[in-house]
């Protein structure tokens, strides 16, 4: 018997399962660990798989972040691949594994029981879904057979279906293969989980780069050929897209009929998953479940809830780990959905609340956004960063962020997640001690002026609409840029918008009524700001401003009625 007579056994690998073999070990080196993964491949860099398709990563190992004879050899693991738990005994303590080689069943013991049995992708019953040359992109035998599509491809055209941050990558990746690729979204936007304001410069990126966005439309079946491989899909508008290569990207689905049938408590609803408590136990204390098919304390809402990305699993993981060797470690953090995709030159990113989710939620939210550089203006290579903060009216306490850029996004959403961590306000963000030298950010960074904007709403010293608010009937509607600009991109959704240039305001004061309802605009921001106080000082009493101004307002009202 090993020392510490404990025998833990993990269904999964992949990010939760494998992080949590690793920790165990290196909290009890004698305990008995042994890792069950179904597929051939213990640990992986899941979210590195499109860009080994298209050719970023050309080592096919590089994929392989802890191969199965590494787990072995480092950490005395007993790893069995192709190997599937299909029953879990409580009251006997043993798992039942079917062995995928042989085709026989056995009965393994356990002290302590770690699930990391992920998620599987969602495929909806359609007519040619299982047609030859349709895939989904989960583990790497998924991407050695959609890389063997794809390099043997003759025609080049291929349909994505789907447009979260898989679909977009493998759109990305696609297109630099010099493939035609069509990209079908059910809902209105790419990025769902997005404010569609956010999103919309990408869209324009993808349609000028010649690929076929078909949005608010999605696939009602896959067409075949003769031969009965895929030769397109038809969407549920009735358009065909033509494709021999089709990708699947609708999502996932948490794989929970293991813990369901040994009585686990699952939370409820759609997003629900396998209910744990801070250390990652389940309804019985001696099952840990981890990864995309547990729940984690949802920070922006303190309810439990699936999220399913790679950072959040491998935390999971380490934290089970630690706890099934020992019986002690520290708790799961909150998690609040960081995450990040880039598609060609242009990145996105969030964290925590949007202000679509604050809705859906009835949660009270008010949010900024601003459009500033990623560095000094003066330095080489600006590129402007437009960054949308969301904020609890009255608090100021920090919800979450959305960021549209290049370089310097990462860095600007992470500080903003940090913040959330600590419980931050908008004036902690505002206070903030950054970094600054000219190649690398501004001394009043994107984060600071988002954060100064919110703090002058909180303050009373300004006033906000919403980038989407409707101003058609609005009594005053002040536009502060040049006739130019005014001229070249007007501003959308007005009746009868009142163009005065900022630098004139002044003198021009008795062209306004300062007992009316007023709005101001600009550009992205800035010059409304200075109108908005101008206005306040000089009698105005009804001011607001655009937030991020008409740049940002030509996103949102396209997202809309209007466009």
């Amino acid at each position: 018997m090993n020392a510490s007579g404990r025998t833990i056994v993990i269904v999964g690998g992949v990010a939760g399962g494998a992080s949590a073999a690793a920790r165990a070990r290196r909290i009890d080196e004698h305990a008995r660990i042994i890792l069950f993964e179904k597929d051939g491949h213990v640990s992986f860099a899941n979210c590195g798989l499109p860009y080994y398709i298209g050719g970023e990563i050309a080592d096919r190992e590089k994929l392989l972040v802890a191969p199965s004879e590494l787990l072995e050899r480092r950490f005395r693991l007993d790893v069995r691949t192709r190997q599937e738990v299909v029953s879990i005994d409580r009251q006997a303590k043993t798992v039942t594994v079917r062995d995928h080689a042989s085709g026989g069943d056995y009965a393994q013991s356990y002290d302590r029981l770690i699930l990391a049995p992920g998620a599987s992708p969602l495929v909806p019953p359609l007519e040619g879904a299982d047609a030859p040359g349709v895939f989904t992109l989960r583990n790497l035998e998924d991407t050695d057979r959609i890389k063997a599509a794809v390099d043997a491809s003759g025609a080049r055209i291929a349909a994505v279906i789907g447009a979260g941050y898989i679909g977009l990558e493998m759109v990305e990746q696609l297109s630099r293969l010099g493939f035609r690729v069509a990209l079908a979204e059910l809902q209105p936007q790419i990025l769902p989980l997005f404010d569609p304001e956010m999103v919309r410069p990408i869209e324009d990126d993808l349609r000028s780069r010649g690929v076929d966005l078909h949005l608010g439309d999605g696939i009602e079946a896959v067409l075949t050929g003769p031969d009965g491989r895929a030769r397109g899909v038809l969407l549920k508008s009735g358009a065909e897209v033509d494709a021999e290569v089709v990708i699947l990207g609708l999502g996932v689905r948490p794989n929970l009929g293991l813990a369901r049938d040994a009585g686990l408590e699952v939370g409820d609803g759609p997003g629900g998953g396998i209910a744990t408590n801070e250390f990652m136990q389940t309804s019985d204390p001696d099952i840990y479940a981890v990864g995309d098919a547990a729940e984690y304390p949802y920070g922006p809402t303190g309810s439990p809830m699936r999220v399913a990305l790679a950072g959040p699993a491998n935390r999971a993981g380490r934290i089970a780990g630690e706890h099934a060797a020992s019986g002690r470690s520290r708790p799961m953090a909150e998690v609040f959905g960081t995450a990040i995709v880039r598609c060609f030159d242009r990145v996105a990113a969030m964290t925590g609340l949007t202000m679509t989710l604050a809705r859906r939620l009835d949660r009270p939210a008010r949010s900024v956004v601003v459009v500033s550089n990623n560095h000094a203006g003066y330095y080489p290579g600006a590129e402007p960063i437009t960054l949308k903060l969301v904020y609890e009216p009255g608090t100021g306490k920090v919800l979450g962020a959305q960021a549209l850029g290049g370089e310097g996004v990462d860095k600007r959403i992470d500080v903003i997640a940090t913040s959330l961590h600590f419980g931050g306000t908008v004036a902690d963000l505002a206070g903030l001690d950054l970094a600054y030298a000219p190649p690398f950010g501004a001394a009043k960074d994107p984060v600071h002026m988002a954060a100064f904007a919110a703090c002058n709403q909180l303050d009373g010293l300004v006033d906000f609409v919403e980038p989407d608010a409707d101003l058609s009937h609005v009594p005053q509607f002040v536009d502060v840029r040049t006739p130019k600009e005014v001229a070249d991109e007007p501003f959308p959704g007005v009746d009868r918008p009142i163009n005065i240039p900022l630098d004139e305001l002044r003198d021009r004061i008795n062209e306004l009524d300062p007992s009316a309802e007023t709005v101001v605009s600009c550009r992205t921001g800035v010059r409304s700001h200075v109108a908005q106080r101008l206005l306040r000082q000089l009698g105005f009493e009804k001011v607001k401003a655009v937030s991020g101004g008409e740049m940002v307002r030509s996103r949102a009202w396209r997202s809309g009625d209007g466009g």
